[in-house]
């Protein structure tokens, strides 16, 4: 069910304000409260000045590993994650891309905004370039951990998080949420 109402559009508003207070060093969050408000809709993939995505911090039942997929289309090492197509409620859209692209049974999906990034997407075929406005919630795995890979990625992995942050080719954003995970986990 796809949630396009204004009460959505508002919940969304007071969460990404609510990350603002937690993280305020970060900027990015600025530019998300301006996107809300633009008149073509943000939520729908044919906005390419930008649109809103959201992904997950896919973690295992112990909280020591993430679940990454080598993307199809950007050959990198990232978090699950898609369109929101028209979806206003973004952790729902994140557990859908959880889901879709991992084929793991039983996840669940903690409500609170865990990161936001802005990033360029390049330009591909007939789609040009246009910047992604991703939501990032974290996910937890059931009991069974045994994913599928979809047509989305080359391949699924589970990786230590330890081996995120110390791999100098991990992503910076993926940086960042490995380290915001680890704070997490230390604070009980």
């Amino acid at each position: 069910m796809i949630d396009t109402s204004p009460e959505a559009l508002e919940r969304l508003r007071q969460d990404l304000l609510d990350y603002a207070r937690r993280w305020p060093q970060e900027d990015d969050v600025r530019l998300f409260l301006e996107l809300l408000d633009d008149a073509q809709d943000p939520f729908e993939r044919a906005r390419l000045a930008g649109h809103f995505t959201a992904s997950c911090w896919l973690v295992d039942r112990d909280g020591t590993r993430v679940l990454l997929t080598h993307h199809r289309k950007l050959g990198r090492w990232l978090q699950l994650g898609g369109h929101a197509d028209g979806d206003r409620e973004l952790s729902r859209v994140a557990l859908r891309e959880a889901e879709e692209e991992s084929g793991l049974p039983g996840l669940t999906v903690d409500p609170q905004m865990f990161d936001v990034d802005r990033h360029w997407i390049p330009e591909r075929g007939d789609v040009p370039g246009h910047w992604h406005y991703d939501a990032r919630y974290v996910v937890h795995a059931g009991e069974d951990e045994r994913y599928v890979v979809s047509e989305e990625s080359h391949d699924l992995a589970w990786r230590s998080i330890d081996e995120v942050l110390a791999d100098p080719h991990s992503d910076a954003s993926m940086l960042r949420m490995a380290r915001k995970w680890m704070r997490q986990r230390a604070a009980g």
